[in-house]
């Protein structure tokens, strides 16, 4: 609780510290406090140049964090969150030190030099790099690690976006993939913590000042879950663009790795010189487009700038999220649904905005597949109950349009991609290839179904596990008893007739081809210290499974031959 609650200060800390990188690069760089609302604008410390200076804007910030990356943290590249998931999986939570401070810089000069990716990614890595590295400072075990690894990430969204529960749930859903009790108190804390901090800093005011929205017309669901089926395509189409885009800049440069960042930022400075909303992460012009400011086609045309230049800066070597994106290309697709059907239908349809807000979360979703942290972020971010049924309805059929349409999400795919699977198994585990049938034991005396309990509480105290099967008449397999199960009923007073059928419980499936990991995790979930294991038919007994038989097969001494299979 203590170092959960260091983290969550410490990722406190380190948002502001970020933020203000941000706002301090973009000043430099840009002139503005944020050029993407500044239209063709000059930079004023560059007049001379006139609106041409953002072809030149990307190239200087490429030329400063490009060979920051590569001499101190490639794992800076990019939007970060992959990294993290794939340090909790399959590093034990170990996250390189100097990752924080290279992600930090990295990513706001990115962003400040116009690259058009988020903030979200960045502060997840950088605030996971300060719980693991407490973790390690503090010698902590490794489940406990990758804990705090998720403090810092949770504490890190908390506090850059005043979202506490958009924080941790994103932590549970995205970082740890669950949801244990003692994890999910620990990462709270560590958000609550983090938000403290930062509503000291930024005040205690979302980072997004929408109007407040409504449903007006029972109808409008329908309109909903149709902008929700389409927010899933859109997700998984920017997901492939963006893994497209990165493969061609991959076959196209030649060049050192330090150099891609500035020589790409020439295209990038290209896109913004015809599109400058394009410039950061572009709050101000998400919030025109849910204000309704904004036509049909320039929101279609904002929307397919923003996937373009997206991935265009994570192509050529750029650090930053794709979360921010993709809000904002959720608030491009819903206002243009909105408006759409305004036109169409103006009597049912109702305000414009709350289908850019419902678009937001459901584009997220369709990208990430996290429909929890999804629902949290926009019911945090407006504060408005009555828009939380379509809100969930769009974000649940986005999620199911997704899952259908692709096997991976945007952050799942850039690992599968190097041929990491965060799904299976680790291949060099001890007990890869060794299934159940190999270090099975002999069955133990079998309870009958119609046995009297109180005899069979005298077979089960004296049996070894505290746990014995339980037979039909036929010698058919039904279940198991636990000497447990036992005195907790003959405590409330059982009657003589009580059976063993009584405190029959169903285990998880064990089976002689069963893989010992699977085995080893039923155990661990089980009742007892023992589990029976079925022959294929799943009617009948073929042996006996306990920690002890595993522990056996784990330190059994190994032949010859299997060393050399190893090798």
């Amino acid at each position: 609780m203590a170092l959960a609650l260091l983290v969550g200060a410490g990722a406190g800390v380190g948002a502001i510290a970020f933020r203000w990188l941000i706002k301090t690069f973009t000043l430099l760089l840009s002139g503005h406090a944020d050029y993407s609302a500044a239209g063709h604008a000059a930079n004023p410390h560059v007049p001379f140049l006139g609106h041409w200076f953002v072809l030149l804007a990307p190239v200087v910030a490429g030329l400063l964090y490009g060979p920051l990356v590569q001499r101190f943290a490639r794992e800076a590249r990019g939007h970060g969150v992959p990294e993290v998931m794939y340090a909790v999986a399959r590093r034990g939570g170990r996250i390189a030190p100097q990752v924080a401070v290279v992600k930090s810089l990295a990513s706001a000069l990115c962003i400040g030099g116009g690259g058009s990716v988020g903030r979200e990614g960045p502060i997840v890595q950088i605030g996971s790099a300060l719980g693991s590295s407490l973790g390690r400072l503090i010698k902590v075990a490794e489940d406990r690690m990758r804990v705090l690894v998720a403090c810092g990430a949770a504490g890190g969204i908390a506090a850059t976006f005043n979202a506490p529960l958009a924080g941790v749930f994103f932590a549970m859903e995205l970082i740890l993939r669950d949801f244990t009790a003692e994890s999910f108190g620990m990462v709270v804390l560590a958000s609550v913590v983090a938000s403290v901090i930062g509503r000291a800093a930024f005040g205690n005011t979302p980072f997004l000042q929408l109007p407040a929205f409504g449903v007006h017309h029972v109808s409008q669901y329908a309109l909903f879950a149709l902008l929700g089926v389409l927010a899933g395509v859109v997700g998984v189409g920017f997901t492939r663009i963006l893994y497209w885009i990165e493969d061609a800049c991959d076959w196209a440069w030649r060049g050192p790795e330090w150099a891609r960042p500035a020589v790409g930022g020439l295209l990038l400075g290209g896109l913004l010189l015809l599109l400058p909303q394009m410039y950061g992460v572009g709050y101000p012009v998400l919030e025109n487009a849910v204000n309704g400011k904004y036509v049909i086609g320039f929101l279609l045309l904002l929307l397919i700038g923003k996937i373009a230049a997206t991935s265009l800066t994570i192509g050529i070597g750029g650090s930053g999220g794709v979360f921010a994106p993709s809000l904002f290309m959720g608030a491009m697709l819903g206002a243009a649904f909105g408006a759409t059907a305004q036109h169409l239908a103006p009597g049912i349809t109702g305000p414009v905005g709350a289908y850019g807000l419902i678009g937001m979360g459901a584009v997220f979703a369709g990208a990430a597949r996290a429909p929890i942290t999804a629902v949290i972020i926009l019911f945090e971010l407006t504060g408005e109950y009555s828009i939380i049924l379509p809100m969930m309805t769009a974000i649940v059929l986005a999620t199911g349009v997704s899952r259908a349409l692709s096997h991976d999400t945007i952050y799942s795919l850039k690992l599968r991609r190097r041929g990491i699977d965060l799904d299976e198994k680790l291949p060099g585990a001890r007990f890869a290839g060794i299934t159940v049938e190999s270090v099975m034991e002999a069955l133990p005396t079998a309870l009958e179904e119609t046995m009297p309990l109180a005899k069979a509480a005298d077979v089960l105290a004296a049996s070894p596990h505290g746990v014995l099967p339980i037979l039909t008449a036929h010698g058919d397999y039904l279940g198991t008893a636990t000497a447990r199960a036992a005195a907790e009923i003959l405590a409330d007073g059982a009657h003589d007739a009580t059976t063993v059928a009584a405190i029959t419980h169903r285990p998880g499936l064990v089976t002689a081809d069963t893989d010992l990991a699977d085995a080893l995790d039923a155990l661990v979930g089980g009742e007892g210290a023992g589990l029976p294991v079925l022959d294929p038919s799943h009617a009948r007994l073929a042996g006996w499974i306990t920690h002890q038989s595993v522990l056996t097969a784990l330190h059994r001494p190994r032949t010859t031959g299997e060393e050399s299979a190893e090798l």
